[in-house]
């Protein structure tokens, strides 16, 4: 019964929907970047470097043979994919830059001052006196 119940206080506890809803946008947004690089980045890329698509870039390492398949070296996926990940590598930098700033900005706000009540002036008062008396 134990191990139900701490299942359950997991489960309903913020973390694991936190963490659920952050998985589900985060390949959202994964989705995002990568249209946002092959279909808006690359295709002026390509043409400053000739008109060609990029993805289609790669080396032949071993050509067809008979029934065998020709093996290649696809370097213009893996720049794709890479110039993925500094693009949304980059976001993320900049959301976890912008969510600390505004953390910054809620710790320094002043806090508000609650003026003492008439019994703390007077212990305070009597404290005072009674360390005058000690001395």
């Amino acid at each position: 019964m134990g191990l139900i119940q701490e299942f359950k206080n997991f489960a309903i506890k913020g973390n694991a929907i936190d963490m659920a809803v952050g998985i589900i946008i985060g390949g959202a947004f994964g989705k995002i970047v990568s249209s946002l690089v092959s279909d808006v980045i690359m295709p002026p890329l390509g043409i400053l470097i000739g008109g060609m698509d990029f993805t289609n870039f790669s080396y032949v390492l071993k050509a067809a043979e008979g029934t065998e398949p020709q093996v290649t070296l696809k370097y213009g996926s893996f720049i794709q994919v890479t110039l993925d990940f500094l693009i949304l590598s980059f976001v993320i930098f900049a959301m976890i830059k912008l969510i600390n700033r505004l953390k910054k900005k809620e710790e320094a706000a002043p806090s508000v001052v609650v003026p003492p009540t008439k019994e703390e002036v007077l212990l305070a008062e009597i404290r005072d006196i009674l360390r005058q008396q000690k001395s």
